[in-house]
This record gives structure tokens, sequence and C-alpha cells, in this order.
């Protein structure tokens, strides 16, 4: 079942976030906790998740973001799409994405992105699949430089 994440679910979303990106530190410091519970109170922010039987098997966080121009329509970024690795290939990754891209133009987003990280040409078939295109717009990405301690 597609629904949007509840409380309940932070532990579930927690482990395959492990799996999106095995290196990120477990915090113990209720720091993503507090994070989760912005994130599900804020309008605009959803987290999403497929439930099987009470088991979240995948998750994807969709931002709608209030725009000035195409008439003054909101755009969506879409990001840590996860899949259960030990069901993936298995259609839930569509199942998920379709719902989230749903809920983006269900809230009158003109258009939704996302980037991936990801060389493998399997990750970009499925985005391809779900109905984005790698050729319309070029991404960039700026970080803070390291600190100097």
């Amino acid at each position: 079942m597609f629904r949007t994440a509840r409380s309940a679910d932070l532990a579930q979303i927690i482990r395959l976030y492990g799996q999106l990106n095995p290196d990120d530190p477990v915090l113990d410091d209720g720091s993503d906790a507090a994070a989760y519970q912005r994130i599900l109170d804020t309008p605009g922010l959803s987290l999403f998740v497929l439930d099987l039987d009470g088991i979240v098997v995948a998750t994807t966080y969709l931002n709608v973001i209030p725009n000035l121009t195409r008439s003054a329509s909101p755009y969506a970024v879409i990001e840590n799409v996860v899949v259960e690795e030990s069901r993936r290939g298995t259609g839930l990754g569509r199942q998920i994405m379709a719902g989230t891209l749903q809920a983006a133009w269900d809230a009158g987003c003109y258009k939704a992105m996302l980037m991936t990280g990801s060389r493998n040409p399997a990750t970009h078939a499925f985005y391809r699949a779900c109905g984005f295109s790698a050729d319309i717009k070029t991404a960039y990405l700026a970080r803070p430089p390291a600190s100097k301690s």
C-alpha cells in the first residue's frame, strides 16, 4: 500500500536509508527523530512509503516548492528513493514512483526533478521508465567547504 509515512515508520525508513547510504553514521542523539518529525509536520514535504503487511519496503521524499514562474505553479524535488534490496526488480520502485509523481501532479506541480549519484545503467533505465529524462536540464551540486578546525 502506498501511503504517507507515519511517526512509527522512522526505524524502518532509517533501515532503508542504510541501504541507500551505507557509509552514513548511525545517529544516536535523537537528531534523526527530530528531523523526521519536522518533515512530517511541514506542509509541502512528504515522506511516502510502500507498506506490505506492516513492513516498509520502499520510500521516497517529495518536496513541493512554491514558485513565482510558470503561472506560480510549484515544482517538485524527489529525494531518497529506496527499495528494499531483496525486493528490487519486482515493480515496487515503479509503484512508489508512480504514487510520488501523482502526489506532485495533485499538488499542481508543473515538473518533478530528481538527481541520482548512481552510475549504474539500470538505475538510469529505471528513472527513464518512470517518465524522467536526463536530456532536458543539467544539474549541478555544491557542497559547503570543508571546515578548518
